[in-house]
């Protein structure tokens, strides 16, 4: 038994060791490549053969500068208040989330948008301990392979918005009808008040949540 457990602790090693240099290969080459799909992608597509509802593809990738300004500080002010100022990680973040929950608050979520971008290449969103302790190499490595602005950029083009809307031009033609590059304000702080569960969420519906999202968009660009 002991024989087993130490050959099982070498081979989970060795898939850790492969998974995280093949990831870190893939960050590299992502400076210059836009990513065909995700994980996240291909989970949806395989939950769609088991369940009812359909699954539609929406996926079209755009430079930032194709996306209205706007939804950019919307969802850091969303997801991601001090995007620019950490390394990946956001520590402050996780202690004030954890203060909140050990005061009897309900226990949020303190990911960044670059833990987000890499559960979002590389893992899938079925919450996990082993999930939660892979994002944290990754979203390390993809701060430092990755420029801030190209982080943004690809992390806005492959999120869910929807039932199989995939980034900012999708979401933005199927809740609104209209392109990125022309969404409002009040349109951009509405589709990223839907992303912490974008599959059940509206933007119609965030009314109260969104408000809260322009109030700190202006905190972020002054």
């Amino acid at each position: 038994m002991r024989r087993l457990l130490s050959g099982i602790g070498r081979a989970s090693l060795y898939a850790l060791v492969i998974l995280l240099g093949s990831a870190i290969g893939i960050l590299v080459a992502l400076n210059w490549i836009d990513p065909p799909t995700t994980m996240v992608q291909v989970q949806r597509r395989a939950e769609s053969w088991f369940e009812d509802d359909d699954y539609a593809k929406q996926f079209r990738f755009v430079p930032l500068d194709s996306i209205d300004v706007d939804l950019h500080w919307a969802v850091i002010a969303s997801e991601d208040g001090r995007f620019y100022e950490h390394a990946g990680v956001d520590w402050k973040a996780v202690e004030k989330a954890v203060d909140e929950f050990q005061g009897g608050r309900g226990l949020r979520g303190a990911s960044t948008i670059t833990q987000q971008l890499a559960k979002n290449l590389f893992l899938t969103t079925h919450s996990t301990f082993v999930r939660k302790g892979l994002e944290l190499p990754l979203a390390y490595a993809a701060d430092l392979i990755l420029p801030k602005r190209r982080i943004l950029e690809i992390y806005l083009n492959v999120i869910e918005w929807g039932p199989g809307v995939y980034g900012a031009e999708a979401a933005a033609r199927y809740h609104y009808g209209k392109s990125s590059s022309s969404l409002t304000r009040d349109q951009a702080a509405r589709l990223a008040a839907c992303l912490p569960d974008p599959r059940r969420r509206r933007p119609q519906q965030m009314n109260r949540m969104s408000e809260s999202i322009k109030v700190r968009m202006r905190q972020h660009r002054h």
